[in-house]
């Protein structure tokens, strides 16, 4: 890379660190190919992104922004799982390295709050965004749902005596 090319880099990271909640780094020993393939496919459909960077720049790109603390973090093969939804990064990243020993936390931030590997591990337990979201609608609507019932339900009874009285009175005719 020359001078231009990593000036536009760290410019670029920069912007990302700035956008971003969440930022999970992750050393990535022996990964070949094809797992950092899977890896950056199943990040991109939670809605993050994964990048592997070069610890210098990444560490001038960090000046300015929450992460800035992350710095003594940047030492060997790292890479940064990042996103706007708190949980979404570090529940793909703590998935995979389940399953892969190659593929190991180091910490983290969310909000310029530094976070250790044990704290991303309890972010992503958390719900999603979308399924919080969900829960809340659920919560609002369950109410004017159980109203409507309790409303709609002495109708449904009167219209049920009715449907009873009119049946005893059709029978009570054909005797």
């Amino acid at each position: 890379m020359n001078r231009s090319e990593k000036a536009e880099a760290i410019v670029e990271l920069n912007q990302i660190f700035k956008d971003a909640n969440l930022m999970v780094i992750t050393r990535q020993s022996g990964l070949t190919v094809q797992e950092v393939t899977d890896l950056r496919r199943k990040i991109r459909a939670a809605g993050a992104s994964y990048k592997v960077t070069k610890n210098r720049l990444t560490l001038r790109a960090l000046e300015g922004t929450p992460f800035t603390a992350l710095g003594p973090m940047f030492t060997g093969p790292t890479a940064i799982a990042y996103s706007k939804d708190p949980v979404a990064a570090a529940k793909v990243v703590a998935a995979y390295a389940k399953d892969n020993e190659k593929l190991t936390i180091v910490g983290g931030s969310l909000d310029g709050e530094t976070l250790d590997v044990a704290g991303v591990q309890a972010l992503a337990t958390l719900p999603s965004l979308d399924a919080l979201r969900g829960k809340i609608i659920g919560l609002l609507q369950a109410p004017a749902t159980k109203v409507a019932g309790v409303l709609v339900a002495p109708a449904g009874q009167l219209a049920r005596v009715f449907g009873a009285y009119g049946a005893t009175e059709d029978g009570a005719k054909a005797a």
